[in-house]
Order: C-alpha cells, then structure tokens, then sequence
C-alpha cells in the first residue's frame, strides 16, 4: 500500500512573495488619474481661452476637476468589474485614446482660430466697401428734416430711454455716425452731430467703446458743455429723487446721460442698439409711421365701403317702401 503524499505549496518559503496586487494597481490608477486630469484641464483652460480671451477663474478650475473626478470614478468602477487580464490593456487604450482626442481636439481649435481671423479679414474688407454708401445714405438723410428723431422715437429700446426734453434735444440732431475700429474687434465710435441749439454748446456728441486683449471693455465719450439751466442729466436725477420711487419707474433717465455712463461699458446696451440695429438700416424704422398711417388708411376706407353699403340698403328699402305706398294708391282709386 501506498504512502499517501501531502501536497506542498507552489511556493516555498525562501520564495520572496510579491507585493500585493491591488496595491500596485491602486498606484498605477492614480498616476494615471493625475495625469488624465491635467490632460483635461490645459485642454479645457486654452479652449477657454481661445474662446472667451482670458483664463480661467480659480472656481471654474475646481468644477472642471470635479467633473473629471467624477468620470475617472465611472472609469474605475468598469475596470475593476472586469476580472480578467485585460484590465490593465484596456485601461492603457482608453488613456492612449483620451490622448489622442486632446490631441485632435487641438487641431479644430487650431482651425477655428484660422477661420475666425479669415472671417475678420473679410468683414474689414467688406467694411471699407461700405463707406462711400454709408456717406451717400447720410446726404441724402440730410434733406429729410427730423430724420434721426424720428427713428429713435420709433425704436422700442430707444424710445424707452427718451423723456419729453430728450426729443426736443434731438431735433437739432443732424446726423450720426457709427464707426468700427480698423481691426473691428476692438470697438467702434458713435458720432451725434447737431446744429446750434438751447441746450449744449457742442456741436459733435461722441462716444468710443474698447477692448482690450483680455476682452475687457472700457469707454469714453464728449463732455457735454450744457448752457446755464438746461443741463438735462441733473434734471432727470432732481426728478426722480423729489417723485420718489414709483416716479422713478415712469420718468427714464435722460438719453443724454449715456455719454457720461461708463460704470458697465459691457452692458452698453444702447450704444449695441445704434451699432447693430439702427445703423445697418435707420429707414426701416424712420417709416414705421407710415405703415401705420396706411393701415390706417385701409381701416378708413373698409369703413367709408361699409357706410356705402348701409346707404344702399337704405335706399333699397324706401324704394320698396315707396311701391307698397302707390300700390295702395291705385286700390283707392279703383274703388
């Protein structure tokens, strides 16, 4: 009969033991964490850049860290369910991929960049061809008496912002000019030219927005020389601080007030209104009481067919009437 052998241990104990698996991999999966994460945020931080012109705030490095963060999470999590030896290739292909796409990622940015500079050029082209028709276009607004008036009166935005004595003011407005700076994308100067008036000595209202290479605007404008009492800036404020509160909401600020305002150049809404809106095409908005005066017009004249139609039914009844009266005539007389 045999003796029974007792197994022995695949390895003996002058064998050193290896460190532990998951150690190593923990250590590997964070490296490789740090650098996906740094991969992310350099992409992120010269997209950012590129795009809006400055870099990023402290706040939004952290919530892209945090987005990241939690998508190496989500990573980690379908790597360690796979138990088999592929983890580690996989893990490395993602990684190598993730690289890849920064890299691509580069290349369109790089493009964009391209586009935006050729689009600029050709806005600057198309700009100069645009001057000798903006020049004819103010001559001929010239011979129309009140045309600039009109077209702010006629403007939602900018009527908003006009009180009784801003018209009165801008009667005397002439002409205006819009401006863009040669490389465009630093600003643009608005020009007010006026005839002699009652209220400022100036006969050129103007005001400029810049920006600078971080993107930050800043302004500048005329200073308005007022003649004595018919400061319009102080009187709207003295109207509002003796109306109170709920005049305050009724009465808006002078018009005037724009060129001495350069708290927010950003939020420079009025001077984004004339630049963008009126000034490609002032008509459209000098003839909106015409338009109305027509439908009007065509209101009228459905009315005056309206009344037209009554007289006739009118009359159709007293001829009938009229028949019925002689009909009983003629009965009389037979009898």
């Amino acid at each position: 009969m045999r003796a029974s052998v007792k197994s022995r241990p695949f390895c003996s104990a002058s064998t050193p033991a290896p460190p532990p698996t998951g150690a190593v991999q923990s250590e590997r999966g964070s490296e490789r964490q740090r650098r996906a994460q740094r991969v992310v945020l350099e992409g992120a931080e010269f997209i950012f850049r590129a795009r809006v012109g400055r870099v990023l705030s402290e706040r939004e490095r952290v919530r892209i860290c945090v987005r990241s963060l939690a998508s190496a999470k989500v990573s980690k999590k379908e790597l360690n369910s796979n138990h088999d030896g592929g983890d580690e290739t996989s893990e490395k292909e993602q990684q190598e991929a993730i690289e890849h796409i920064d890299e691509v990622q580069n290349e369109i940015d790089r493009l964009n960049e391209q586009a935006s500079e050729e689009i600029l050029k050709v806005e600057q082209k198309y700009n100069k061809l645009r001057q000798p028709f903006f020049q004819k276009r103010s001559e001929l607004i010239a011979k129309i008496p009140n045309f600039w008036v009109t077209t702010f009166v006629n403007h939602p935005q900018v009527s908003a912002l006009l009180g009784e004595e801003d018209e009165e003011a801008l009667h005397y407005l002439t002409r205006v000019e819009v401006t863009e700076f040669e490389d465009i994308k630093s600003g643009y100067r608005i020009d007010f030219y006026f005839d002699e008036n009652m209220y400022f000595e100036n006969k050129v209202l103007s005001k400029e927005i810049h920006l600078n290479e971080s993107g930050d605007p800043t302004s500048k404008s005329t200073e308005i020389k007022w003649k004595p009492g018919k400061d319009l800036t102080s009187r709207s404020s003295q109207t509002q601080s003796k109306a109170g509160k709920k005049r305050q909401h009724e009465e808006p600020e002078s018009f005037f007030t724009w060129f001495t305002d350069h708290a927010d150049s950003g939020a420079d809404e009025l001077g984004e209104v004339i630049k963008d809106d009126i000034w490609p095409n002032p008509l459209q908005y000098y003839l909106v009481p015409d338009m109305e005066d027509e439908e009007g017009e065509g209101e009228d004249e459905e009315e005056d067919e309206e009344g037209l139609d009554d007289i006739d039914e009118e009359g159709e009844d007293d001829g009938e009437e009229e028949e019925d009266d002689d009909g009983e005539d003629d009965e009389g007389e037979d009898d």
